[in-house]
C-alpha cells in the first residue's frame, strides 16, 4: 500500500530543502526589552559578539553587535523571502532601498545580479520583550535569470490572504490555494509562472482538526516542516515536532493535530534541475562563475553601501514602510 511519505528529516538549522528551494531558516528568539537605542535591556557579556548564533537566555545576536541581526552583506544570483510572523525586521540596500516590516509582513527579494543588504532586529519595545518569529527562505533562479536586475518588493499582512476552513488557517503567500490566489511574487521569479507549482504555505491546524493538503502537479518537489505542536498524524504515522517531511505530489494529505496546534511551513515546487555551486552568499551554476561573482563583489561592491552604518536601523518612532530604489514610499 503506497504512503505520501517519501522521508522523514530532523530540523537542523538550517532546514533541508528541495529544488528549487536553497535554504530555509527559522528563527525564534525571545528577545528582552529594548534599552531604548532599539538594542537588548541586557548583558551582553559572553556573547560571541559578530557570530553569536548559540541560544543564550532564549535569543541570540547573530552578527550584530549592538542590536540583533545581520549587517550587510551581499547574494547573487537568487531570491530570499522573509517572512516574519513576530517582530520587526529592518531593511536596507546597496539600491538605497529601505523599509521597517513584520507582525506578518513578507518581503521577497530578487538578488539577480548582485545587491548587498543588511537585517537588523530592532526591539521597539522598551517595558515588555520583543519577541521574534521569522522564517528566511532561499528560492533558486534559472540560469536565463541569474543576472536579472535586482528588485524587492513588499507582501504587506493586510495583503495576504488566510483561509480558515474546518479548524484550520492558512497563509498563502505563495502559490494557490483551491481558488485563492496569493500576491504577485518578484517578477523575474521561479515562481511568477504557474506551471512551476511554486507554494509556501504558513498553516496552523487546531488541536485534534483535521487538514487535507491537496494534491500538486507531478514531478512537484514537496517538503512540510513542523515546527512546533505536539504530535501530527499523516496516514496514520506519528511525527514528532521539529522534524521535516518529504512528500508526494500525487496525492491529497490527510494531516491531524495532536493536542496542541501543529504549526507548519509547507514549500514546494518544480525542480529547476540545473547545476548548482554555492558559496556563501553567492548561488550560481558553475564554479567559474562563482569565482566571477567574488571577485565582482570585491571590485565593484554591488554598487557600493549608501548608509551610515553597516547594521543600518532606521528611527524608533518609524511604523512599518517600504521606500523603493525609484523613491517611490509606501507606509503603512
Amino acid at each position: 500500500m503506497s504512503t505520501p511519505i517519501l522521508s522523514i528529516f530532523p530540523l537542523g538549522f538550517p532546514w533541508q530543502t528541495q529544488d528549487p528551494f536553497l535554504f530555509c531558516v527559522y528563527h525564534l528568539d525571545h528577545y528582552p526589552a529594548g534599552n531604548g537605542e532599539m538594542g537588548p535591556k541586557a548583558s551582553l557579556e559572553g556573547r560571541n559578539l559578530g557570530n553569536d548564533f548559540t541560544i543564550k537566555d532564549g535569543w541570540r545576536m547573530y552578527h550584530g553587535q549592538t542590536i540583533p541581526g545581520f549587517p550587510s552583506h551581499p547574494h547573487r544570483g537568487f531570491e530570499t523571502i522573509t517572512i516574519v510572523n513576530k517582530g520587526f525586521c529592518d531593511h536596507s540596500d546597496s539600491l538605497g532601498a529601505a523599509g521597517r516590516f513584520g507582525n506578518g509582513d513578507v518581503q521577497w527579494m530578487t538578488a539577480g545580479s548582485g545587491v548587498q543588504h543588511s537585517e537588523i532586529f530592532p526591539l521597539l519595545n522598551t517595558q515588555t520583550e520583543n519577541p521574534l518569529e521569522l522564517f528566511q527562505i532561499w528560492l533558486n533562479l534559472p540560469k536565463k535569470s541569474k543576472f536579472v536586475a535586482p528588485h524587492f518588493k513588499m507582501l504587506w499582512h493586510e495583503d495576504i490572504p488566510i483561509i480558515e476552513e474546518n479548524g484550520t488557517k492558512i497563509k498563502v503567500i505563495s502559490g494557490n490555494y483551491k481558488t485563492t490566489k496569493a500576491p504577485e511574487s518578484a517578477p523575474d521569479s521561479w515562481a511568477s509562472f504557474q506551471e512551476n507549482d511554486v507554494a509556501i504555505w504558513n498553516i496552523h491546524i487546531d488541536a485534534n482538526s483535521e487538514f487535507t493538503l491537496p494534491k500538486a502537479l507531478t514531478g512537484t518537489n514537496r517538503t512540510l516542516y513542523f515546527y512546533e505542536g505536539d504530535l501530527i498524524l499523516i496516514d496514520g504515522k506519528g511525527i514528532m515536532p521539529n522534524n521535516g517531511i518529504e512528500l508526494s505530489s500525487s496525492e491529497s494529505v490527510l494531516i491531524t493535530a495532536g493536542s496542541k496546534t501543529a504549526h507548519l511551513l509547507l514549500l514546494q515546487g518544480k525542480p529547476l534541475g540545473e547545476p548548482v555551486a554555492k558559496y556563501g552568499p553567492f548561488v550560481m551554476n558553475t564554479e567559474e562563475e562563482i569565482q566571477r561573482a567574488m571577485q565582482e563583489y570585491q571590485l565593484t561592491q554591488f554598487g557600493g553601501w549608501p548608509w551610515q552604518h553597516t547594521d543600518n536601523v532606521h528611527s524608533k518612532e518609524k511604523g512599518r514602510f517600504a521606500k523603493y530604489p525609484d523613491g517611490t514610499l509606501v507606509e503603512k
